[in-house]
């Protein structure tokens, strides 16, 4: 160590310094206006305000203590780590040497050229450029902020992961991802996220909601694509869905059904091999639906107990202000409906066929049929018409799958097992650097005051558990 001024009472083997302070160890090197040196506790502390640099990085604070047998040094107060790729602020620091470890507390962050960590309480490798963030720990990069209980975070691949209650926020699409565990590829710009998925699309009149055992984003922000894996979910205000895949490109505003497809709007389920939708990219609104091979309208009667049932090979659908408006059906369609008097009364059920058929809905509900290309239809007696002769081939009622609010986006699954979290414990609180005889057999001539030798409340530890 050396310093313009220095002295050192052998009673108590306490040592001072003052006046560009340099206190040198194999792994770091100590600068200061002021230090004071414990030689029994072997420990060096500072209170205004100091410098400490190692191969990889500098820190500075307000007050500083150094623990040489630990080979640790306690920041407290406006602690500032920088580094070529990124700086730390946070109010406490523990800092290792040997090993380049620092533990944060208190309001944290860890601020690079392409993100930026928050966190309450965290641990960085200042070395090997990765940590791991609790409480409050948050993740901003690229207009997309990912939070969670729990954040890894490594700056040399750009890799995270966040591990349950997770939320990733994009503030570009306007769109949020929920789930208990996710792993975010910087890099690719792709999202992996499960236990509980759903994307929402943010809309301003109705947003859009949907769930999958498994959920990848992936792409830029003006091509971004969602895709869901296994049991998807589609809810909106107005509309309902399951599928087992899904595939939505927000640069066009196309979504993609796969494998076994259904559609509910208002009292009408739609099925078939696969079904796109297609929603206005500026208003994003629903414009159109397609359904490919196997098109399947069914609309439980609301009077009687039957179901009134549209098919053919192909299927488009027109929206209006987002509810199913009209509807074609094209190629060897079928029909069979429920006839009614005004009385209400089941007259007879109407079996019917054509080259096209038409569709208008009101409110939901189907308003007028208008067949297209050499209709044949015949009305049959209910009493002529045997239960099992009520159904045209491929019928399947899914009724009981349909989702009638956001909570059926997860109706019949068990709420998930939440990964239990390995925290980081909070510091030790440090005895006082100062004892008694430090004031009381301070010599004559020297510089320090009684007043000095005490530690003062706003220079001691922020965050701590006793020992």
């Amino acid at each position: 160590m050396n310093s313009k001024y220095a002295e050192y009472n052998g009673n108590t083997q306490l040592a001072f310094a003052a006046g560009k302070v340099n206190m040198r160890s194999p792994e770091t090197t100590l600068s200061t206006d002021t230090l004071y040196f414990d030689r029994n506790k072997q420990q060096a502390y500072y209170r205004s305000g100091g410098t400490v640099k190692d191969t990889a990085s500098t820190l500075t604070s307000r007050v500083g203590r150094f623990f040489m047998q630990e080979k640790k040094y306690q920041f407290i107060d406006d602690v500032v780590i920088v580094n070529p790729d990124y700086t730390i602020n946070s109010s406490q620091v523990n800092f290792y040497t040997e090993t380049g470890h620092a533990y944060l507390y208190g309001p944290s962050t860890i601020k690079g050229k392409a993100s930026t960590v928050y966190c309450e309480r965290g641990f960085y490798d200042t070395r090997n450029d990765y940590g791991h963030f609790v409480k409050k720990s948050r993740i901003d990069y690229n207009n997309r902020t990912v939070t969670g209980d729990s954040l890894y975070f490594n700056r040399v691949t750009n890799f995270a992961s966040a591990t349950n209650n997770i939320v990733v926020t994009d503030t570009i699409n306007n769109s949020i991802i929920k789930g208990h565990y996710a792993e975010v590829f910087r890099d690719k710009d792709s999202v992996f996220i499960t236990k509980r998925a759903v994307a929402i699309s943010l809309q301003e009149a109705d947003s859009v909601y949907i769930h999958a055992d498994t959920l990848m984003v992936t792409g830029p922000e003006d091509n971004r694509i969602v895709r869901g894996f296994r049991d998807v979910r589609l809810f909106k205000s107005d509309l309902s869905g399951r599928c087992d895949s899904i595939h939505t490109r927000q640069s066009t505003g196309l979504t993609k059904m796969i494998k076994k497809p259904v559609l509910w709007s208002g009292k009408s389920q739609i099925t078939g091999d696969s079904i796109h939708l297609q929603s206005n990219v500026e208003t994003e609104k629903l414009d159109s639906l397609r359904v490919f091979y196997n098109a399947f309208i069914v609309d439980k009667d609301t009077i009687h107990d039957g179901y009134n049932q549209i098919k053919g090979k192909e299927l488009i659908g027109l929206f209006k202000d987002n509810e199913l408006n009209k509807v074609k059906i094209d190629k060897n369609v079928e029909n069979l409906l429920y006839v009614s008097n005004e009385s209400d009364e089941l007259v007879g059920i109407n079996k019917g066929t054509s080259s096209k058929l038409e569709i208008t809905f009101n409110n939901g509900d189907i308003a007028i049929i208008k067949p297209i290309g050499n209709p044949k239809d015949e009305t049959i007696p209910p009493d002529e018409l045997p239960e099992n002769a009520r159904r045209l081939r491929g019928f399947n009622w899914r009724g009981e799958e349909q989702l009638n609010s956001v909570d059926d986006l997860f109706m019949g699954k068990p709420k998930p097992v939440l990964t239990k979290i390995q925290g980081l414990p909070l510091p030790l609180q440090e005895e006082d650097f100062f004892d008694e005889n430090n004031s009381s057999q301070i010599n004559e001539n020297s510089r320090l005051k009684d007043k000095k030798l005490i530690d003062k409340k706003e220079d001691q530890q922020l965050i701590g558990k006793k020992k």
